[in-house]
């Protein structure tokens, strides 16, 4: 995974700071619009990225786009 994509994560589940379009489609589980906003590199890594994602950050920042609503808003249980 490349070292901007992974400091977007780290950013948003440490800061709740908003990520861009691609890792926002993914936080939110929507595959199409991932794969449609992905750079070639993203791509190749998705499946690394989703690891990381449901693997090392808190299960109330991802899954749904509620989810990451609430998450950004503080409005999560955790």
């Amino acid at each position: 995974m490349k070292c901007s994509t992974h400091e977007g994560l780290d950013r948003y589940a440490k800061y709740r700071i908003p990520t861009g379009h691609f890792l926002q489609a993914v936080l939110c589980n929507d595959l199409m619009e991932a794969i449609g906003r992905a750079d070639e590199e993203n791509r190749a890594d998705l499946f690394e990225i989703c690891d990381y994602i449901y693997n090392h950050m808190p299960f109330q920042c991802h899954g749904s786009p509620e989810k990451v609503k609430a998450w950004l808003a503080g409005r999560d249980k955790v």
